[in-house]
């Protein structure tokens, strides 16, 4: 049976916590509902998510780079693998066994170094044996007995071929003056004359068939003129057969290969894999290993990833891509602007202050218990999404999921929420440009760029980056990102509103939406807290009146 693909649920870029622990929280639910589900991330988690994340013992989400599958991700030939000293024939078997045309050849330490298919096998068994002379010569006689399944009765250190093979087996002893088996490999029957004057005609190697064992004036002779003696597993005819099969592998395979590394999108290599001819491509990862094969009927059959979208809805804000994923659901609380989608969607989005209520909701409904763990994490992300209720987002939803899981997790919501604003001020290790990135929203109005950034700080008035330097880095980040407007919120739930810098060329126009009061600079806009229902309607506003 075909295991189920899996599911990936993510929030927004630049994740808050909302976003993060909405995306933890209903990738549980599902699994719950026996789908194997994915929380994903899209970027570093700031220092109030990773708070909970630690406080809570769970683990960082998955980071999802793109919404397209990688080969790592898709259904490829299982791995399968030989040596450089593999001989021919053991290859040829395990292809069989393994119903492969093909086999990967790998150094000691996984990378690969060549690969051998039954085309270039089939060239030893149906070209002429004059081409094989001078791989027969450098093969080994261990080779040699493995591969006709045979018995050494004598090796000799100073054996010398020349790669050529003769078979005398049904050759009288006065007939072969006739033969040049000097330094030949010779096939050879029982008959104990015959073996002697194959020996004393300076045979490189005799190989005997149709006999329990060799007499030991044989033997005698064979160390006085330095020829190994084999005695074979089969007859002559396969003898002769098998034996150009003794080689190792290294002798014939190929060493300059298309390879693809694991983590190339699969319809990039679909696009290489019709510029060449070959049915099968080695996949190896970043440090040149082998990890597995891919064919043009994998790609064929590689789908996009399904995607459950939370805490947004507009693709700009989401995963690479997106438009060729599969979304199955959005949850959310936002503006629904630019979604659209081939396929029916389950679209659920509330007139609430958070999305992490919304999920809670749907774990109510379902009659789920929430794991103590998921609800405190749950009620973090309410707290921080609503600021501790005090933004005008906060409905009377999201205060009674709130006290719901603060007694599921235990916890008292005052104590809590300074725990978890405390911990979101601290982020006095971040520079300035990573201070604008942490929690960052771009949006598109009247045709202008504008990206609203927003951080807790304990004091509007002294933030640890110092304002000048958050000033610069708008300004540099605004340039950068070819931004008409780049707004930076420094948010302070102590002090009851937030206070605002503007960079990029239509830097007046958020001045003229949050004016300083008179004599003052950068002052506080006291009770502005929330992105969506306040900053963003605000400048839009403004933008409108100027781009009419």
């Amino acid at each position: 049976m075909r295991k189920k693909e899996p599911v990936y649920v993510t929030g927004h870029q630049h994740p808050d916590t909302d976003s993060v622990a909405s995306a933890i929280a209903y990738a549980f639910f599902k699994k719950s509902m026996g789908i194997p589900a994915v929380a994903c991330r899209l970027g570093k988690l700031n220092a109030e998510t990773q708070y909970l994340l630690d406080r809570f013992g769970i683990r960082e989400p998955v980071l999802l780079t793109d919404a397209r599958v990688k080969l790592s991700e898709i259904d490829m030939d299982p791995l399968t693998y030989i040596t450089p000293e593999t001989t021919i024939y053991e290859s040829l078997k395990q292809m069989k066994d393994q119903n492969h045309t093909y086999c990967g050849v790998i150094d000691e330490e996984g990378h690969l170094i060549g690969l051998v298919t039954k085309s270039d096998i089939s060239e030893i068994g149906l070209g002429d044996t004059a081409s094989s002379i001078e791989v027969m010569k450098r093969t080994s006689l261990s080779n040699i007995c493995k591969t006709i399944n045979g018995r050494i009765i004598y090796d000799d250190p100073e054996m010398k071929l020349n790669g050529k093979v003769s078979i005398i087996t049904m050759t009288e002893p006065e007939n072969l003056c006739r033969y040049d088996v000097e330094g030949r490999i010779v096939i050879c029957g029982a008959h104990e004359e015959t073996q002697k004057q194959v020996i004393r005609m300076r045979a490189g190697a005799m190989i005997v068939v149709w006999t329990e064992g060799i007499s030991q004036e044989v033997v005698e002779l064979a160390r006085e003129y330095h020829c190994p003696i084999l005695i074979s597993g089969h007859g002559s005819m396969n003898t002769s057969r098998y034996i150009y099969f003794s080689p190792s592998v290294k002798e014939i395979m190929k060493t300059e290969l298309i390879t693809f590394s694991d983590h190339e999108l699969a319809e990039d290599v679909g696009a290489k894999m019709m510029r060449s001819r070959y049915h099968i491509y080695p996949v190896v990862n970043e440090e040149h290993k082998l990890v597995g094969y891919a064919s043009r009927y994998h790609i064929m059959h590689a789908v996009n990833k399904q995607i459950i979208l939370v805490d947004h809805n507009e693709f700009s804000q989401s995963v690479r891509a997106i438009e060729k994923a599969r979304i199955l659901e959005v949850i959310d609380h936002h503006r629904i602007n630019d979604f659209a989608s081939t396929q029916p969607v389950q679209f659920r989005n509330e007139i609430v202050g958070s999305t992490a209520t919304v999920v809670a909701t749907i774990f109510r409904e379902n009659q789920i218990p929430v794991p103590k763990d998921i609800a405190g994490l749950l009620l973090g992300a309410i707290l921080s999404d609503t600021l501790n209720f005090h933004s005008p987002t906060t409905t009377k939803k999201d205060k009674v999921t709130a006290n719901i899981l603060a007694a599921m997790a235990d916890l008292e919501i005052e104590d809590f929420a300074k725990e978890l604003f405390t911990a979101a001020a601290e982020n006095a290790d971040l520079s300035a440009s990573e201070m604008i990135k942490t929690d960052m929203k771009i949006f598109e109005i009247s045709g202008l760029k504008v990206s609203i950034s927003q951080a807790i700080v304990p004091s509007t008035e002294n933030p640890p980056q110092g304002i000048p330097e958050i000033q610069r880095a708008l300004d540099r980040f605004a340039s950068k990102k070819n931004l008409d407007l780049s707004v930076m919120a420094l948010t302070s739930i102590l002090e009851d509103g937030s206070v605002f810098l503007f960079g990029g060329e239509r830097a007046p126009w958020g001045k003229e939406a949050f004016p300083d009061k008179e004599g003052e600079e950068h002052s506080i806009q006291k009770e502005i807290f929330s992105r969506k229902q306040q900053i963003l309607p605000k400048l839009t506003e403004v933008i409108e009146r100027y781009c009419k």
